[in-house]
């Protein structure tokens, strides 16, 4: 099978390609490399957005996957237009030019972020998506616009996830476990801004598995999944963090706890991924610190910029 992925090369992307390539299929990848190459060598790799494909070239293909598009908060809020360009308008053109080539198949990375803030709910894909800022709009209109064209030959998945942590070759320190990693390695501290907040955390070698479950799933499968590792509040993460870098590393991580407010806040249930996608995912905070630690010394500069998303995005001239 022929899969294309479009944002194929950033911090997901460039840990799932890997894996696929070991399950037989060939893989290549359209993007514009903001954040550089760290893809195997035998990826065909097509520079170019999303909205300058074209139908001719997604022929040939079975599936395919979105990752592409402004990955979080900050640089929604730093560029709201551009953030619903390629957060909403590219998504839905590229099941349009998909769905007229062919595809089979397309796989949308879409987030919890668009449950916006919720108390003391455990939420599944029926309840209410109600985000009042740039980015968890865009990701739901994303999914909008590409659940509308399914079919019962053209099969749409959307995959709401947790917030990703763990490592990647493209690395990040800019999401929840690994921020806090990167500030108890650098400061011996960790800020925790509010921690009676819920997040659903997904461990990276979970986020793999979910996306190998979707791409192999019945081919008249459909529809919108929650996944996550599991449900957490801000302030258990930090403490779950300390405990592992105390057990692992010998290190004892101080906290520094505020209760400043947050505009986001929610758990899910993944039992519908669990019961049609067979999606179990097996990563605690635990494992995703020990992946961290075990591959410690390929991010040990933790200043380069390049490990976070916004500082990357400030300075592209577009």
């Amino acid at each position: 099978m022929k899969i294309l992925i479009a944002g194929g090369a950033g911090y997901i992307g460039s840990k799932l390609i890997p894996h696929l390539i070991e399950r037989g299929y060939g893989v290549d990848v359209a993007d514009l490399f903001w954040f550089g190459d760290h893809l195997p060598e035998e990826v065909g790799k097509l520079k170019k957005g999303i909205l300058e494909l074209t139908e001719s070239e997604l022929k040939g293909y079975e599936q395919v996957i979105f990752l592409a598009g402004l990955s979080n908060d900050p640089m929604a809020e730093y560029s709201p237009g551009l953030n619903f360009i390629h957060n909403a308008a590219a998504p839905a053109y590229f099941g349009y030019i998909a769905k007229r080539a062919g595809i089979k198949r397309y796989i949308y990375a879409s987030s919890c972020s668009v449950y916006g803030y919720t108390e003391n709910e455990l939420y599944d894909e029926t309840s209410p998506a109600v985000s009042n800022y740039p980015y968890g709009i865009s990701k739901l209109q994303g999914e909008q616009a590409v659940m509308q064209m399914r079919d019962p030959e053209f099969s749409v998945i959307c995959l709401r996830q947790g917030t990703v942590s763990g490592y990647s070759p493209r690395m990040r320190l800019d999401l929840i476990v690994n921020t806090m990693f990167k500030s108890a390695m650098m400061d011996g501290v960790i800020t925790v801004n509010n921690p009676a907040i819920w997040r659903p955390v997904l461990s990276i070698r979970d986020a793999v598995t979910a996306y190998i479950r979707a791409i192999e799933a019945y081919p008249t499968i459909s529809g919108i999944f929650n996944v996550a590792s599991g449900n957490y509040t801000v302030g258990e993460v930090a403490d779950l963090v300390c405990a592992s870098i105390k057990e692992h590393m010998g290190k004892d991580i101080g906290l520094d706890i505020q209760h400043k407010k947050d505009y986001r806040n929610y758990k899910v249930s993944i039992e519908k991924a669990r019961n049609i996608l067979s999606f179990k995912p097996r990563y605690d905070i635990d494992g995703i610190v020990q992946d961290l630690i075990g591959n410690y010394d390929r991010f040990r500069d933790m200043s380069k910029p390049g490990y976070y998303n916004i500082e990357v995005f400030k300075k592209l001239k577009i």
